[in-house]
């Protein structure tokens, strides 16, 4: 699997898709949650799609690597399965 160049998380577009630590792919770029002005990550929202379960928050723990094609997680596709959704408290 070719994602391209290591690219940063101001660039990260949405719809650019999302790997699990196994390879397999969990969903898609919703939106990046970030205060760029103080180069503060946050994380992720991605879409799993209708039947996965629709927008889940990936903490930025939890993204090992950006790049041009794809974000790769730290966590597993069974992992992924049990992300909250993005409005979900702590």
């Amino acid at each position: 699997m070719d994602l391209g160049r290591p690219h940063s998380y101001i660039d990260l577009e949405p719809g650019t898709a999302v790997y699990s630590s196994d390879g397999e792919m969990v969903g898609k770029v919703e939106r990046v949650n970030a205060a760029v002005d103080l180069d503060i990550f946050d994380g992720i929202v991605i879409d799993r799609g209708h039947r996965a379960g629709g927008l889940r928050y990936v903490g930025a723990d939890a993204v090992r690597e950006i790049f041009e094609r794809g974000v790769v997680l730290s966590i597993s596709a069974g992992q992924a399965d049990r992300l909250p959704a993005p409005d979900s408290p702590g």
